[in-house]
């Protein structure tokens, strides 16, 4: 049984949502409008097929991401923004900002 998570402050809870390298850049991806798996895939050059599915998961879970599947042959699938995950992506714009504004100094450090 797992237990509810009570988070610390309102940070702890929306890195909570959106922690880990690959969630925000999807939303950021999707922010730019509907996309289908392959791609997303494409989009964020380094994700693995497994890793791309287990986000898209937790993010619909989480209420972020809508997922419809039309029943075609083949069948297609695709995923975008519920409002919420809007919301988040609203939010991480400053965060956004901060990190263009000082991107050359942090690579600098990551060298």
């Amino acid at each position: 049984m797992k237990r509810r998570r009570t988070y610390v402050c309102g940070l702890d809870a929306a890195f909570g949502v959106v922690g880990g390298k690959w969630k925000a850049l999807l939303l950021w991806e999707l922010d730019q409008g509907v996309r289908r798996f392959g791609e997303l895939r494409r989009a964020l050059e380094g994700i693995s097929e497994k890793m791309l599915i287990q986000q898209l998961r937790e993010m619909e879970h989480d209420g972020l991401v809508h997922r419809e599947v039309f029943r075609e042959v083949p069948p297609r699938v695709e995923y975008s923004l519920t409002d919420f995950g809007r919301s988040l992506n609203k939010a991480m714009e400053p965060l956004g900002d901060w990190g263009e504004e000082h991107k050359a100094r942090i690579e600098a450090l990551h060298l």
